[in-house]
């Protein structure tokens, strides 16, 4: 039985999180086990008192005391996670659990030490949204294959799954969006199995709540040639 440690970092989800950890909790796959691991990174709307009134549908809850950044929040989780593997799921759900016996089927069939949920590899469903969002997406992905000779097609994609032995949580420096850069490139200097496999994608605006912009990339850009060339 191999148990995944599933990550889902939270911030002002009141919308989304108790559909989210339903869907989570929903999926029964043989020969896997799940541990749900929510961090609440300092909500100030509804979320918190949601996760209170559902503490059934997940493990464990962290609380921090106020909003330090996503690598923050995964940080605290991953250091109390005891799965084989990560899985990283996002609390607005742009990415759907239901994608799990995809997602995890490298694992299973060839041990693999990192599976991404591409958007780009025919995915049977993705809605459209913003040009430089993907082209942001294309351009960071271009540059760690380049620097780190794989062949990936979505580095930043909210389905990571990677082998926990991989990456000691403390040697983790990034605090904010650009930690999974900096996940990667560790996972992959340790790994040889790398996979990906098509997933859907349901993106959503400005207005929805999406809280990406633009220093968020050139932060995940430094990271990336730091980790190559500084290391």
């Amino acid at each position: 039985m191999v148990r995944i440690s599933v990550i889902i970092p939270v911030y002002n989800e009141e919308k989304t999180i108790v559909d989210v950890l339903e869907r989570v909790c929903a999926q029964v796959i043989d020969g896997f086990e799940f541990e749900v691991l929510v961090v609440d990174d300092g909500s100030n709307d509804g979320t918190a008192e949601l996760l209170e009134e559902h503490r059934d549908l997940y493990t464990r809850l962290i609380k921090l005391p106020r909003n330090n950044g996503k690598g923050t929040a995964v940080t605290a989780a991953l250091k109390e996670a005891s799965g084989d593997y990560i899985l990283f799921q996002d609390a607005d759900l742009e990415y759907d659990p239901i994608e799990y016996p995809r997602l995890l089927r490298p694992v299973l069939r060839f041990q693999a030490d990192i599976v991404i949920g591409s958007r780009f590899v025919a995915p049977e469903c993705t809605r459209v949204n913003y040009f430089w969002h993907k082209a942001g997406n294309r351009l960071i992905t271009f540059l760690f294959n380049l620097l780190n000779n794989t062949t990936f097609t979505d580095i930043y994609s909210g389905h990571l799954i990677y082998r926990r032995s991989l990456v000691d949580p403390a040697s983790l420096v990034s605090k904010g969006w650009e930690q999974q850069a900096e996940l990667l490139s560790r996972a992959v200097a340790r790994g040889s199995q790398f996979y990906e496999v098509p997933i859907s994608y349901f993106g959503r605006s400005y207005n929805e709540g999406k809280k990406i912009r633009g220093h968020h990339a050139v932060a995940v850009i430094w990271t990336i040639i730091w980790r190559r060339f500084i290391r």
